[in-house]
């Protein structure tokens, strides 16, 4: 016959994964908080600063990106409202002649402002394709775009990583990042930060097609 102790353990383990998942929850809504409000984009320094606000500290107690991403999206939802959709309208609205600016080095969009969470702090992501490494910043500086250097680790696929030149400047207001990746890129995505799958990539037809679709629901919402 079992014993008492040995009833109360698959209930203290019950328990104790249980009080995980709440400490995940709650890193998770913090961290997303943080992203809000405090304009950080990236989801691993959001999360390890809330851990630390809260005060947790095991690992099993953080979140993954993508539960993050999810409490980002609902607290966008429930407290920034219309404002968010604004500015994430008027970035899709001008990521499209940034593409067509850029057309000669294949770009793509990519990050908040395709995937839907960009906000009043979200720059425009660009994917950049050329293997002529002072292509991009010739042709910045051609036009009389000034813009800072940077550098960004992306991994290609399970195997293979880099550390890409990013130039990022300021238009009208709005913050463009750009990232420039080797030619071969084009055909495979980078993995993304948030799920490690390729990440989501929109061309100028695709993006087209995606405000084409925002303005035919904003339409539908509007006559309800």
């Amino acid at each position: 016959m079992p014993t008492a102790r040995q009833h109360a353990k698959p209930h203290a383990h019950t328990h104790a994964e249980t009080r995980t998942r709440e400490r995940r929850l709650q890193v998770a809504h913090a961290a997303a908080r943080l992203m809000a409000e405090g304009g950080i984009r990236d989801y691993h320094q959001a999360k390890l600063k809330a851990a630390q606000r809260l005060g947790i500290v095991d690992d099993a107690s953080l979140p993954r990106n993508r539960e993050i991403e999810e409490a980002l999206r609902e607290y966008q939802r429930l407290f920034l409202g219309q404002d968010q959709a604004s500015a994430l309208q008027r970035r899709r609205e001008a990521a499209l002649p940034a593409l067509d600016f850029f057309r000669a080095f294949q770009p793509r969009l990519v990050g908040p402002v395709l995937d839907g969470t960009a906000d009043a702090n979200a720059a425009i992501t660009l994917h950049l394709h050329s293997d002529d490494p002072d292509a991009v910043p010739r042709w910045l500086e051609e036009h009389r775009i000034p813009a800072e250097a940077r550098t960004r680790h992306l991994r290609l696929d399970r195997e293979r990583a880099l550390d890409a030149p990013v130039w990022v400047f300021s238009a009208d207001g709005l913050g463009f990042d750009l990232t420039v990746l080797p030619e071969a890129v084009v055909r495979q995505a980078p993995l993304s930060p948030v799920d490690e799958k390729p990440m989501r990539r929109a061309s100028a037809a695709q993006l087209r097609e995606l405000l084409a679709h925002d303005e035919i629901a904003g339409y539908e919402a509007g006559t309800r």
